[in-house]
């Protein structure tokens, strides 16, 4: 049985942490490379929005009729597009963010400023949909 109460508090976070990373768009490239507080904040702020994110994915496949139960994180948020709760190409889109997660969390190699940078506002818009397109399928149940 999905925890609604879960879901939607996991949501308001991800809605907490999307603020507080819009105050760091006003900043320059330069300014966020060339600050550690600022770079660190926007890649724990990144990280958890996609945890969290995360975490809403697996229990709504949990608690859905999928028997498949051997999916990783990325393929967690294609899951929903399968189960019609993403739309399947926003599903793929946002799928991606999982990459940059992993890079951040296992530090796997050198992070590319540019591409971090510019992660910024597709953060920010991206997980702003998604939690739109959580609710609005929570609110259907």
């Amino acid at each position: 049985m999905i925890d609604k109460n879960l879901i939607l508090s996991k949501v308001r976070s991800i809605q907490s942490d999307i603020e507080n990373l819009k105050s760091f768009q006003k900043y320059s490239f330069g300014e966020i490379v060339s600050d550690y507080v600022k770079h660190k904040a926007i890649e724990r702020i990144t990280e958890v929005i996609i945890n969290e994110a995360i975490d809403i994915n697996q229990h709504l496949i949990a608690n859905s009729d999928s028997k498949d139960f051997s999916f990783d994180y990325k393929k967690s948020f294609t899951m929903l597009g399968d189960l019609n709760i993403l739309p399947p190409d926003f599903a793929q889109k946002i799928s991606l963010s999982v990459g940059l997660r992993n890079i951040l969390v296992h530090q796997y190699r050198d992070l590319d400023e540019k591409i971090f940078y510019a992660s910024i506002p597709d953060c920010v818009s991206q997980y702003t949909e998604y939690c739109q397109l959580i609710v609005d399928y929570i609110e259907k149940q």
